[in-house]
């Protein structure tokens, strides 16, 4: 069911929307990342660039801002263009889905429960080029700098932080050690020392403080427009994986009682679920391929967050 269009959206809606838009530069690439890999990715991972101006559209994204994100995201190489006459559409590219592919299972999945309490360190050269970009890569991989020239991860194997490594430009001679502190406390105090948890927390509490009336809204039962739904949707996994994907998803033994971040995912997977089936409706009449219609979502988005009941 869409929206009537003179109906205002439900005020807990509208201040999504009015946070969004008054976010200064207004980020149109970072928004479509989202569409693309929420909506997109797992409908055949391909749309018209008249369907993204149409989708963007209510997030007050104008035609022109769209078409520029586009250009830039394909040149960046997470985009690939077909022409067909004056008409475009956008595919995702093999590195564009390798990168969806990793961030999707940190935003959909679960953190993890348990910990064998073993550390993987990775060492630094001083004096390496691209030091300040090697630190950010590595802390979106979710280590923590315990010096400037000292990274630790709790959640890793020095296998996969090899594999991680080989496409971070600069670190490609680190030093990967394993080890294992002697007390939980010391193990607390460098996670503690690690990553600022106390900011991410402030984070999460926003996104709970800012999606919890939303999640009231649209309780069971509720009736909830197509529109509504993707708007919500996007928005909703628009601000949580901005947040989540720079949580190191620290074990629980090494994190604060009653993390936030427990109760922001919850709240991020019950919406999702209560809007999942609305938004791929609208989707199903809002955009389209070249020449035919999106396909279904994958078997992969019914498995987000632990499982969506198909409709």
């Amino acid at each position: 069911m869409n929206r009537n269009p003179s109906a205002p959206l439900p005020a807990p809606v509208r201040a999504l929307l009015r946070n969004f838009r008054a976010q200064r530069p207004l980020r149109g690439g970072s928004l479509l990342i989202t569409v693309f890999g929420d909506s997109i990715a797992p409908r055949g991972a391909a749309v018209t660039l008249g369907s993204l101006i149409r989708l963007a559209a209510p997030f007050g994204l104008t035609e022109r801002l769209v078409r520029t994100a586009v250009a830039r995201l394909a040149r960046d190489g997470w985009l690939a263009a077909k022409r067909s006459g004056r008409r475009s559409e956008y595919r995702l590219t093999r590195t564009g889905a390798q990168r969806f592919a990793q961030a999707t299972r940190r935003i959909y999945g679960e953190s993890p429960s348990v910990w064998d309490g073993k550390w993987t360190l990775v060492v630094v050269p001083a004096g390496r080029p691209r030091r300040a970009q090697v630190r950010e890569d590595l802390k979106w991989l979710g280590f923590g700098q315990l010096n400037p020239s000292l990274f630790a991860h709790p959640g890793c194997t020095p296998g996969q932080a090899r594999s991680w490594l080989r496409n971070v430009r600069g670190a490609e001679d680190a030093l990967l050690l394993h080890g294992i502190s002697t007390d939980l406390g010391n193990d607390r105090r460098l996670a503690t020392r690690g990553w600022d948890l106390k900011h991410l927390a402030r984070r999460y509490r926003g996104f709970v403080a800012s999606f919890a009336p939303v999640e009231s809204l649209l309780g069971p039962g509720a009736a909830i427009p197509a529109d509504t739904a993707f708007l919500v949707r996007t928005l909703l996994i628009h601000e949580y994986r901005k947040i989540h994907l720079r949580d190191p998803l620290l074990p629980p033994a090494l994190l604060p009682s009653n993390w936030v971040g427990a109760s922001a995912y919850e709240v991020c997977r019950r919406l999702y679920a209560r809007v999942f089936p609305a938004a791929e409706s609208y989707l199903s009449v809002s955009a389209h391929r070249l020449h035919r219609p999106l396909p279904p979502a994958n078997s992969a988005a019914h498995a987000r967050f632990g499982g969506i009941a198909r409709g």
